[in-house]
């Protein structure tokens, strides 16, 4: 029989049919009660949120966790171009406010950290304290003033009285810590979770408690996300008693009450 353009309509029809269901079902996540929640987070949760993840999609199968690590410039980027996402995780409350607007619900402090001076294995330069950040041809890496680890790191050497000539800023913690296991720099402050993930490829130099910062990382629910009742759930979930003995598996110490 000749083919009609009835029939071609037809097949034409159902072949579209057939391309656009599946589409339609998978954006329909709270629908279906399945759900792959996005994560923008601070570089310095890298590794516990990794395992969070993993525990957090065993306990609620119907939910992933899809995580985008990266310093703050990068995750503003984000929320700025309207990247799809669910959850903000930020090293510190300064952050938080600047996205504000892209935010929904209550801010919740979901771990503490503190500072540490990051050395080179062994600490070849014999730092042994801040005040010997300021030593001549010591190459200092420290944080860019926009982003949560350097203005940590300028409150600490504030508290010290030590005026330090840097030579780097750097968009987060991580890329400090990189600068001080590439050899491109001799010192440098990081998160003490930050020291900890190099392991024996840096070395650190305590900073006494009274010159230390008490560092807030909270979490928060994007604004407009897909999925916003799974989202406010997983939050809730981060100030739980598992979620938190991950926190301090990975050295970040659990907050008071929840805030």
């Amino acid at each position: 029989m000749p083919d009609s353009p009835r029939r071609r309509r037809l097949r034409a029809s159902a072949l579209l049919a057939a391309l656009v269901l599946p589409v339609l079902g998978a954006g329909c996540g709270d629908r279906s009660g399945r759900a792959t929640l996005t994560v923008l987070a601070t570089s310095s949760m890298t590794e516990v949120l990794d395992e969070i993840g993993t525990l957090y999609h065993q306990e609620n199968p119907a939910v992933r966790l899809r995580f985008a690590f990266g310093g703050t410039p990068e995750i503003a980027d984000r929320l700025a171009e309207h990247e799809p996402a669910d959850v903000l995780v930020t090293a510190d409350a300064a952050s938080m406010q600047e996205a504000g607007e892209y935010l929904a619900g209550p801010r919740r402090v979901i771990a503490h950290d503190a500072l540490t001076i990051a050395v080179g294995p062994g600490n070849p330069r014999r730092v042994r304290d801040l005040r010997d950040l300021a030593r001549p041809g010591l190459r200092v890496a420290v944080g860019a003033g926009t982003v949560p680890v350097g203005r940590y790191t300028r409150q600490v050497l504030s508290k010290a009285g030590v005026t330090v000539r840097w030579t780097s800023e750097e968009i987060s913690a991580r890329a400090v810590l990189d600068r001080i296991r590439s050899g491109e720099a001799d010192a440098g402050l990081v998160f003490i979770t930050d020291l900890r993930s190099a392991g024996i490829a840096a070395s650190s130099v305590p900073i006494p408690a009274d010159l230390n910062v008490t560092a807030a990382f909270p979490a928060a629910v994007v604004r407009d996300g897909d999925h916003a009742e799974a989202a406010n759930a997983f939050v809730s979930w981060l100030l739980t008693a598992e979620a938190q003995r991950l926190f301090n598996k990975y050295g970040f110490v659990t907050p008071a009450a929840p805030q």
